[in-house]
């Protein structure tokens, strides 16, 4: 299921660039510096799961070699995966990470199989996570059942020493029937 480069990358920002702003309920899941599988977790009332769609080597899209400040063309670990409530599809994510830093790093992103990447990069401490950045994700981008015009997506960077992973969490519209069925309990 790899994803061409074929439409133009759109253009990530940081809160402080974007305007004007979702709603406020949009606005705090885009920028919830917390576990998103935790959030996921809760809302469902633990009926989280992950379905991996795509793992393996390819080469990465230009947006993200340049967020990862790689060469244009790199080839990286790629892992595209639905996380789910009550087997519905709330979330597309993607993540990669180069080829280079991973074979050095000893982080096993190809063993992780139906367990959530975000899960383990929250529980290890050393991983410093950049500024969250959002777009209207291309839906070229998004697998075949889940393509959608404008749909929000959002990525950051987790770095540890010399290895870095960019998570891209794209919320899909059945998570926002969820979220405002259920608002959440602050």
């Amino acid at each position: 299921m790899h994803h061409s480069n074929a439409c133009p990358a759109p253009l990530w920002l940081t809160q402080s660039q974007l305007t004007p702003l979702p709603d406020s309920l949009t606005l705090d899941w885009l920028f919830d510096e917390g576990s998103l599988t935790r959030r996921l977790t809760r809302l469902s009332n633990d009926g989280f799961s992950v379905t991996p769609l795509f793992e393996g080597w390819a080469t990465l899209r230009s947006d993200e070699c340049a967020a990862l400040e790689l060469a244009e063309g790199s080839e990286g670990w790629v892992r595209e995966v639905y996380l789910r409530g009550h087997g519905e599809a709330w979330v597309f994510a993607r993540s990669v990470a180069s080829r280079a830093a991973l074979q050095g790093d000893g982080l096993h992103m190809d063993e992780l199989g139906s367990r959530s990447l975000g899960e383990l990069l929250f529980c290890d401490h050393a991983f410093q996570r950049r500024a969250i950045e959002v777009c209207h994700y291309p839906q070229d981008w998004l697998p075949p059942a889940c393509r959608a015009p404008e749909l929000w997506g959002r990525r950051s960077r987790f770095d540890r020493g010399a290895l870095s992973v960019l998570v891209a969490e794209i919320f899909l519209p059945t998570l926002w029937s969820a979220a405002r069925a259920h608002p959440e309990n602050c």
